[in-house]
């Protein structure tokens, strides 16, 4: 995971999360995250689909993790957005 790649929107942080497979494709999740200290709450989704670059799956883990939380803006600011 990347800090770059974090997104924060509202009361939540979307962390794209990527880990390369040892057929050279890219698997990927995304954590989403409120709270602070022992209020914490992160949920963390695993996605199914495969990329063959990492660029891809961040984009994609990004995207998921806005959708799960309803956000549906699409000039959102952040790096990861930078390759949707």
């Amino acid at each position: 995971m990347n800090k770059n790649d974090n997104i924060t929107v509202g009361k939540y942080l979307v962390s794209p999360i990527t880990k390369p497979l040892e057929n050279g494709w890219y698997a990927c999740s995304v954590s989403i995250r409120t709270g602070t200290g022992s209020g914490t709450h992160d949920r963390v989704l695993r996605l199914t689909r495969l990329f063959k670059d990492q660029i891809a799956a961040v984009g994609y883990a990004t995207a998921e993790g806005l959708r799960w939380i309803g956000h549906h803006n699409p000039a959102a600011q952040g790096p990861a957005l930078a390759a949707l």
